[in-house]
C-alpha cells in the first residue's frame, strides 16, 4: 500500500513525477530478494521481508558511502540470471508507476551482473526487457510511464571505455545515457578520459557521480573531463559558497568560480536528501534534511532536482523525498512542479519529448489542484 504524503492538501504520489536518480541495484523489494535468494541457495541475514528492509536501512546509516555500498553486495548476487535482472527491473517500473512517476531513468552497472556467465549485451537486453514488461503492466493499471537505461561503469575499474561502447552500442534499444559511480574518493573522472572521448565523438549524454563523497575537485574533474550535463548529487558544490553575516540586517552569499559556473550553464544537480545523509555527503552542515544545503542550492537558482538514490536502502520514494524537503524548507505545490519541471528539461530525452513531457506535469499539477477542490 502506498503511503499519502499530503502538501496542501494534495496527496504527492497523485501528482506527475521525473525521476533522474534511481540504482535499478538499489530499487528491489525485499520479498524479491528472499525468493529469488532461496531460488540461487544465497544466504541472507534475515529471512521474512519486513526485518530484511530494516537490515538495508540501517546497514545504510553508516555516515559513509564506502559502507553504504556494502549492502549492494546482496542485491547484485540476486540479479545474475535473466529471471533475477528481467524480474527486478519489472517490478522497479511498477513500483515507480505507483508512486506516480511519468518518466523515469534506471541506473545500474552491467559489469557486476556477470558472474553466472552472462554477456554484457544480454545483462542490458535483460534488464530492457523487464522495462517493457513493467511498462505494459503498469498500462494495465492505468498508469502511463517511460523508462530510459543509464548504463553505469564502476568508476574503481577499468572497463568504463568498453561499458561506454556497451551503452552506445544500445541506444536504439532502451539506453538513454552513461554514469559512472562507486567509490568516488581517488577515482576522478579524469581517469577514465578515453570513455568520455569515446561518448563525446558519439553524442551520447552523461551523467556523473560526483560531489557526493569527495568535494569540489571531483565535481570539476566531472565537468571538464567527463562532459557531464547532469552532476550524480553534486550537493557538495555547496563548498564552493560562501554566506557571511549571521544578523537579520544583511546576508551574503558569495558563490564561488564553479558553483557560479554550474548555476549560469544550467547543469543538473541530481539530489538525493534521504541518502546524503546516510552516506555522510552533508556532514559538514549536519545530520538532518534541514541542514541539507538543498535549500540554498535552490534559492541561489541552481538546477535542483529530487530524487531517491537507492529506494531500498533508504527505505523511500520519490513522494517521500519532496515530501520531506517540502516538510523542512516549507515548500508548497509551486516548488514540487518546479523541481519536476526541472527535472524534464535535464532528461536524456530529445527535446520534443523533454518539452511533451513538461506539458503533461504542468497539465497534471493542474488537475491535482483542481480535483482537491
Amino acid at each position: 500500500m502506498t503511503t499519502s504524503f499530503t502538501i496542501d492538501g494534495i496527496d504527492v504520489v497523485t501528482l506527475p513525477k521525473v525521476s533522474l536518480h534511481d540504482h535499478l541495484d538499489g530499487s528491489l523489494r525485499p520479498e524479491t530478494i528472499i525468493e529469488l535468494a532461496e531460488a540461487e541457495g544465497i544466504e541472507l541475514p534475515v529471512l521474512d521481508a519486513e526485518g530484511l528492509g530494516l537490515w538495508f536501512a540501517e546497514q545504510s546509516n553508516s555516515g559513509s558511502l564506502v559502507e553504504y555500498l556494502k549492502t549492494f553486495d546482496l542485491t547484485c548476487a540476486v540479479m545474475q540470471t535473466r529471471e533475477g535482472l528481467t524480474r527486478v527491473a519489472r517490478e522497479s517500473v511498477i513500483d515507480l508507476a505507483r508512486d506516480g512517476v511519468i518518466y523515469g531513468e534506471l541506473r545500474w552497472a552491467p559489469e557486476q551482473h556477470l558472474t553466472a556467465g552472462l554477456t554484457l549485451d544480454q545483462v542490458v537486453e535483460y534488464v530492457q526487457e523487464g522495462i517493457e514488461q513493467g511498462i505494459v503492466d503498469a498500462a494495465a493499471q492505468g498508469q502511463m510511464i517511460r523508462i530510459g537505461q543509464l548504463v553505469t561503469a564502476m568508476r574503481h575499474a577499468d572497463r568504463s571505455l568498453e561499458i561506454a561502447q556497451l551503452a552506445v552500442r544500445h541506444r536504439n534499444n532502451g539506453v538513454v545515457g552513461f554514469d559512472i559511480a562507486g567509490a568516488e574518493l581517488g577515482f576522478p573522472a579524469s581517469k577514465h578520459k578515453a570513455a568520455f572521448d569515446y561518448l563525446a565523438q558519439e553524442h551520447f549524454p552523461v551523467t556523473i557521480h560526483a560531489g557526493e563523497a569527495d568535494g569540489l575537485p571531483s565535481i570539476e574533474s566531472a565537468l571538464y573531463d567527463g562532459r557531464a550535463l547532469r552532476l550524480g548529487h553534486g550537493v557538495r558544490l555547496a563548498e564552493d559558497i560562501t554566506i557571511d553575516g549571521s544578523d537579520a540586517e544583511a546576508t551574503f552569499v558569495t558563490l564561488g568560480t564553479l558553483s557560479q559556473w554550474v548555476k549560469d550553464r544550467g547543469i543538473t544537480l541530481e539530489l538525493s536528501p534521504s541518502s546524503n545523509l546516510q552516506t555522510g555527503a552533508i556532514a559538514a552542515w549536519g545530520t538532518d534534511i534541514l541542514d541539507h544545503p538543498f535549500d540554498l542550492l535552490y534559492q541561489l537558482g541552481m538546477t535542483v532536482t529530487v530524487n531517491t538514490d537507492n529506494r531500498l536502502q533508504s527505505g523511500t520514494t520519490l513522494s517521500k523525498e519532496l515530501w520531506l524537503v517540502a516538510d523542512a524548507f516549507s515548500y508548497g505545490l509551486s516548488d514540487l512542479e518546479a523541481f519536476q519541471q526541472n527535472a524534464a528539461a535535464s532528461a536524456f530525452l530529445p527535446l520534443e519529448d523533454r518539452e511533451a513531457l513538461a506539458d503533461a506535469i504542468t497539465e497534471g499539477f493542474i488537475e491535482a489542484v483542481q480535483n482537491s477542490r
